[in-house]
């Protein structure tokens, strides 16, 4: 497109001017030439498609009727004029209603003469009309609709009452498509468009406004879906491609005594088939001399903190040093915890750094850091501050990545020189086609299997009405020596009403499990960390046999004796998020429960959500299903939900696309890595001048 002219104003289009300009800017962000363009039909009605009055739908959709008008009558409703007419076809009639401006409908219309009527059903028992339908003479009709399908535009009760109608949006992006064809480019190669039959740009945007036909509606759909993928899939590999070239990184070659001790005497198990495969890709980046940057991902349990150890110790055999940055003071606990334990045998230094770390560990910490002495630092984002400066770091795992972003990742780039590999982990598992679109410039890995003999979690539903014998279970347990979690809904800290139902529920609990024959530990995200590490410290000892608690155990807590996780208001909570919390029992040799409780009457979507709990144990699964359930900005969570903000593009339904769109970046840009080709020029053009692209032009200029 050309984009001085596509950047204009809307204001300048004829038909819009100043007033409506702003009211289109207000009401739905629409700005320039191009947002207007841009702004799609989101359904379409058959405008050659008419319905006999005695066969028309039990509900409000909008029709197209041939008929009749035997009447007309004004009349009086509450001081307001009000036009009547009785609209007739040879099955049945119907009433049109005008309650204002019907002066023209007055003037125009005649009786007995033949119109197309069309506006949205109004029922009232068994009587039925329709508000201020559009309506034309049958030969006006026929000879002024320039499409058989009409697309129906999203639209507010403000513009309707300012004259900003559907009518209105059609006549005007139907007149500005006739008008600018020659400032609209193809931003595709020609071979793009044969290799996967896709028409040009034009005749996509002009078919999916006003479309000739479905067929060519479909195709136009398709295009522009491709298309926005297709620029996706171009930004994230040139982002790969840049860093790459740029960022060369350290070559760990041998495998030495640390790794080889730790394998052969310290491994708590046998490696799974997978954890196998992921330590040999990461070797594999190792060993070529480019900085590596991949995404482990794998469920819960799944020995992702055996693997990230592993090859921390190659990063230690070769003289470098690691890190593991962890969102919260919890997790980076449990890891400092597990790895000071299973490395005990080796003579390594390990140390935590977060924002509780007192001034003067944190001042020897800073100085041993410098000088080496440390080989593996832990902690959280105070890792990430300008103070903390490595001798040599060769390796940072990033734990939990759907909690930071690539600024967090960048920061660790700028720790040494040339760039330490970065391992990125998450055990919520990611949807192929989100991972496709959110972590595409990261190579990834998976664990699937879980380490032999994990036995798996029995998932339960209960309703508010089985709270007495879920009690009663829970005592049970507790008399053989487990514990219990209780986990609310504490989504934001700042929501009154969670607090309440987090005390409310310590309370009850408290009252239904007394001392001293009880004791019972509560952490939630209002507490200090000196408060909730007393609290869980409590819990890990076996000090208290019950944790109330927040999502703030989501991640990061392993006491192997806590056998019965009770998710309370568990509606409420994604599948993923019910996962991670269900991961936190099974932990140990015992039989482990994940109880579900609910209120008695639930929505639909909340019914599928937790019965799919009850019957999938499978992490991978349950993403998909919460994928399609609640969207991507539910489950990525608010720090990432805004990246995928496609105008057509749906990353759910729309895989296959998605996946060629993404094979075709990969070989266009291995073959042409700066788009200078002849054929590829309409894609360095789109990136030169389109807002949304403009970040990428610095790699290929």
């Amino acid at each position: 497109m050309n984009n001085d002219f596509l950047n204009q104003s809307v204001e300048f289009i004829k038909g819009v001017g100043p007033s409506r300009s702003k009211l289109l800017n207000d009401e739905l962000n629409i700005k320039t030439v191009k947002d207007l363009i841009d702004f799609y039909p989101f359904r379409y009605i058959d405008r050659m498609s008419f319905f006999k009055i005695n066969e028309l739908p039990l509900n409000n959709s909008e029709v197209q009727i041939i008929g009749k008008i035997k009447s007309i009558k004004k009349t009086k409703v509450r001081y307001r004029d009000r036009l009547n007419c009785e609209f007739y076809d040879e099955t049945g009639k119907i009433d049109l209603i005008w309650y204002r401006g019907f002066s023209w409908v007055e003037e125009s219309v005649k009786v007995d003469k033949e119109y197309v009527v069309y506006g949205k059903l109004n029922w009232y028992g068994n009587k039925v009309s329709i508000a201020h339908p559009e309506i034309k003479t049958k030969e006006s009709f026929e000879r002024n609709i320039p499409r058989r399908l009409h697309g129906i535009y999203s639209s507010t009760e403000k513009l309707i009452a300012e004259g900003v109608t559907q009518k209105y949006f059609v006549k005007i992006i139907f007149n500005l498509l006739n008008s600018i064809q020659a400032h609209i480019k193809e931003n595709l190669s020609a071979s793009i468009l044969k290799e996967f039959s896709l028409i040009d740009r034009y005749q996509a945007l002009i078919n999916i406004h006003l479309p000739e036909s479905q067929e060519l509606l479909s195709q136009s759909i398709r295009r522009l879906k491709f298309e926005e993928l297709f620029f996706n899939q171009i930004g994230f590999q040139l982002t790969k491609n840049d860093r790459i070239i740029k960022l060369n990184g350290f070559k760990f070659e041998k495998v030495g005594n640390n790794l080889n001790d730790f394998y052969n005497k310290s491994l708590p198990f046998e490696l799974t088939k997978d954890q196998k495969k992921v330590i040999k890709e990461i070797r594999n980046d190792f060993r070529d001399g480019k900085q590596m940057n991949r995404l482990l991902q794998g469920d819960v349990g799944s020995g992702k903190t055996i693997v990230s150890l592993m090859v921390m110790l190659i990063a230690i055999d070769n003289g470098y040093q690691s890190s593991i940055l962890a969102p919260t003071e919890i997790l980076a606990n449990q890891h400092y915890n597990s790895i000071r334990e299973l490395t005990k045998d080796l003579d390594l230094g390990i140390e935590l750094l977060t924002g509780s770390t007192k001034s003067r560990d944190r001042t020897r910490i800073h100085r041993n850091l410098k000088s080496g002495k440390i080989n593996i630092l832990i902690g959280t984002h105070a890792i990430l501050e300008d103070i903390v400066q490595f001798n040599n770091l060769g390796l940072s795992v990033i734990d939990e990545q759907h909690r930071f972003g690539v600024a967090q990742r960048a920061k660790l780039w700028k720790k040494n020189n040339p760039a330490p590999h970065i391992l990125v982990m998450t055990a919520t598992p990611i949807p192929r086609t989100l991972a496709m679109s959110i972590y595409g410039d990261l190579d990834v890995s998976t664990i699937k299997e879980l380490p032999p003999g994990r036995i798996e979690t029995k998932t339960v539903h209960k309703y508010d009405k089985n709270r007495l014998s879920v009690f009663s279970f829970l005592k049970k347990e507790i008399k053989k020596g487990r514990q219990v979690y209780l986990v609310y809904p504490l989504i934001n800290e700042s929501e009154k009403l969670d607090y309440k139902d987090l005390m409310d529920g310590y309370n009850s609990i408290i009252r239904e499990f007394p001392r001293p024959d009880y004791q019972v530990s509560i952490v939630h995200g209002k507490m200090n960390s000196k408060d909730k590490d007393y609290e869980m410290n409590r819990f890990i000892k076996k000090e208290t046999q019950i944790l109330v608690s927040t999502t703030v155990i989501e991640v990061g807590v392993n006491v192997p004796n806590a056998s019965v996780m009770v998710i309370e208001s568990a509606e409420r909570f994604g599948l993923s998020q019910l996962h991670q919390l269900r991961g936190r029992v099974g932990r140990g040799n015992d039989e482990s429960y994940c109880i579900l409780m609910t209120k008695d009457k639930l929505s639909e979507d909340s019914k599928i959500r937790i019965d799919t709990m009850v019957k999938v144990s499978d992490g991978f699964k349950l993403a998909e299903v919460d994928l399609k359930l609640r969207g991507p900005g539910d489950l990525l969570g608010t720090k990432q939900s805004g990246v995928l903000k496609f105008k057509l593009a749906d990353i759910i339904y729309d895989f296959d696309i998605l996946n060629e769109a993404k094979n075709c970046a990969e070989q266009i840009l291995s073959r042409d890595p700066k788009l200078i080709d002849k054929e590829n020029l309409p894609i360095r053009y789109e990136i030169s001048t389109s807002s949304n692209s403009k970040n990428l032009w610095r790699y290929i200029s």
